[in-house]
């Protein structure tokens, strides 16, 4: 059985990790993880769920597996898991992580990979690597940088410090933290959301953000109207338009609307 696997339900898929208790991170998974991927973009969903079974999301490396890797090995290792998380950041739809118990190392970089992380209060994220002596490897420190500034990225990515799930809601690396118990269903409830929604203004606005970390503002701004513009005349466009016209003119707030994603 794999150890990681895609499901699809309704618009919306999940990429399961499913090794516990310690879903760590080695060659199976790296492999499993890309088959997991490839699955997830050649099918229909409009929002993708990471999410573990079992108490922890996952312990990161696995060392044992690690340990005798030469260099070349070892970077073409982490090579793959890098094409495997930057493609869920490739794909055109929104992201979610549903982050319970431990989140180490290299999962936690999963995690920074999609767009929303939903964490219980207590899980615990931590950059360990620098304590081993080496380093995140998978893009973490700048993801961490890029959603809480550079302070908090040297604090927990040099000392090594555990950040609870309260804190990286508190922070603005998780966009939601609850109870353990409810994390499961604010995920469900979030991407369940996100499937309904405006997919090609979802894909714009993750677009912006890429220029936008890639370049600042500027850079953002100077591909806003070529992102933004061929928005207008969608199907997607035209019923929000038309809902929110005809809320004006009763004189009330336009009800959520139910998109088709084209």
């Amino acid at each position: 059985m794999s150890v990681i696997r895609f499901e699809q339900q309704g618009n919306v898929g999940h990429i399961i990790l499913a090794d516990g208790p310690l879903n760590l991170i080695n060659n199976r998974f790296c492999e499993a993880l890309k088959d997991a991927v490839h699955e997830a973009s050649r099918s229909e969903i409009r929002a993708l769920l990471v999410r573990a079974e079992g108490a922890n999301f996952s312990h990161g490396g696995d060392v044992l597996d690690f340990i005798d890797k030469d260099f070349d090995d070892w970077r073409t290792f982490i090579s793959e898991m890098n094409q495997s998380y930057r493609a869920i950041e490739a794909l055109q739809i929104p992201t979610v992580a549903a982050v319970r118990g431990a989140c180490f190392g290299g999962a936690f970089e999963l995690a920074l990979a999609c767009d929303f992380i939903v964490a219980a209060d207590n899980a615990v994220f931590h950059h360990f690597e620098a304590s081993v002596g080496s380093a995140p490897v998978a893009g973490g420190v700048q993801r961490l940088a890029e959603r809480a500034g550079r302070a908090i990225a040297v604090r927990y990515a040099m000392l090594s410090e555990p950040m609870t799930g309260k804190t990286a809601g508190a922070l603005g690396v998780a966009a939601f933290a609850c109870p353990e118990t409810d994390v499961e269903n604010t995920a469900a409830s979030l991407v369940t959301r996100l499937s309904n929604g405006p997919t090609r203004s979802y894909a714009a606005i993750r677009a912006l953000l890429k220029a936008w970390a890639g370049g600042g503002v500027p850079a953002a701004d100077s591909v806003l109207l070529d992102i933004t513009m061929p928005l207008h005349g969608t199907e997607d466009a035209r019923k929000g338009r038309t809902a929110r016209v005809e809320a004006i003119k009763r004189g009330v707030e336009p009800e959520p609307v139910l998109f088709t994603g084209r």
